[in-house]
């Protein structure tokens, strides 16, 4: 396997008219291209297909993460815009009180003292700026959840050109989201349906979750020119003790651990370095370069990842550099819809 660390060596060529701006109508519509390690080939099939790729007593892994509107607009004092990106699901301190890390767009920088009005009563008193981030309490009056539902807006990638549409609810969240906590989706799983999943379940497979709260920095280029140099991004992964039993016990009857995206990827070897996956309640910054063995994670389901991105350096160390950039490229060239909103790959 190829186990080149030059930045470069991740980077290809793509028509920007390939970048989905636009979630299919039907999610399990999507196409799939199922990437056979062992024969180093790539065939085209429909998303809903993967069922006939899935066999009894196989594994599948979820992160249940659910994406929060964490877009805020509202107004200084003195009547200036400001826009709040909320980093994070808000940590309630108290009824009412609510503290949060955000990036911030203003016209003139934010200073600590400073109140943001937003909307539904909403209010952001900044407590501390530093390196471009400002540490603020949220004042609001209602669960927080259903307040930032109202009055946010969903933060989509910076490649969507567009602002949210009410479409985005829906669509911009998989179908088992369910722990609020994510800025951007874990969209490999965007693909899967209800229906799809109760086939999947029907044939003998079982269907576990883990919850990784997507930040920001997913988004996040590589810099250095060494990959290997490059400080991935710090976000909270949760796995239960049930969850944990399940995966390994599939592990030791030889079936296949199937993880849906590359945060389950990250959540499932961080949390199986020993072979065997742990409970866990703490941040992982875990950071997948080539060279990586493999211990929990036997094939996974993922969608077309940025150039120069971690994310395309994950799927190489699992893959092998050249037969990703083979596969990218006949999807380019084939009309596959790329990104976040875009088609899957299924690589066994």
């Amino acid at each position: 396997m190829d186990y080149s660390f030059n930045l470069d060596d991740y980077d290809y060529p793509l028509d920007p008219s390939l970048i989905a701006q636009y979630p299919v109508k039907d999610r399990e519509s999507s196409k799939l291209l199922v990437l056979d390690r062992a024969k180093a080939t790539f065939k085209d099939h429909n998303f809903k297909d993967i069922v006939d790729f899935l066999n009894p007593g196989d594994c599948l892994v979820l992160n249940d993460s659910r994406v929060f509107p964490a877009r805020l607009f509202g107004k200084k004092e003195t009547g200036g815009k400001v826009e709040l990106f909320l980093l994070h699901f808000p940590e309630e301190i108290d009824i009412g009180v609510a503290k949060v890390e955000c990036l911030f767009r203003a016209s003139k920088p934010l200073r600590p003292g400073m109140i943001v009005y937003c909307q539904q009563g909403i209010s952001a008193k900044v407590i501390e700026v530093k390196d471009g981030r400002a540490h603020i309490k949220l004042f609001y009056s209602g669960l927080l959840e259903e307040v930032l539902d109202k009055a946010a807006k969903v933060p989509l990638p910076p490649y969507i050109k567009r602002e949210e549409e009410e479409i985005d609810r829906k669509c911009y969240q998989t179908v088992y989201a369910k722990v609020p906590g994510s800025v951007a989706a874990p969209t490999a799983g965007l693909h899967f349906t209800t229906r799809l999943l109760e086939e999947i379940k029907n044939k003998g497979v079982k269907i576990v979750t883990v919850t990784l709260h997507v930040g920001y920095g997913t988004f996040a280029p590589i810099r250095d020119k060494d990959i290997r140099k490059h400080k991935i991004h710090s976000e909270w992964l949760w796995i239960s003790e049930e969850s944990a039993k399940a995966i390994n016990n599939v592990k030791s009857k030889s079936g296949r651990v199937i993880a849906v995206g590359t945060t389950s990827v990250r959540a499932l070897e961080a949390s199986g370095k020993s072979g065997k996956v742990l409970p866990y309640s703490n941040f992982c910054d875990l950071y997948i370069v080539p060279g990586h063995k493999f211990k929990i994670v036997d094939a996974m389901i993922t969608n077309f990842h940025l150039p120069k991105s971690s994310l395309i350096v994950l799927v190489s160390a699992f893959a092998g550099r050249e037969l990703i950039l083979k596969a990218y490229k006949h999807a380019a060239t084939s009309g596959y819809r790329f990104y976040s909103y875009g088609d899957a790959m299924f690589i066994i």
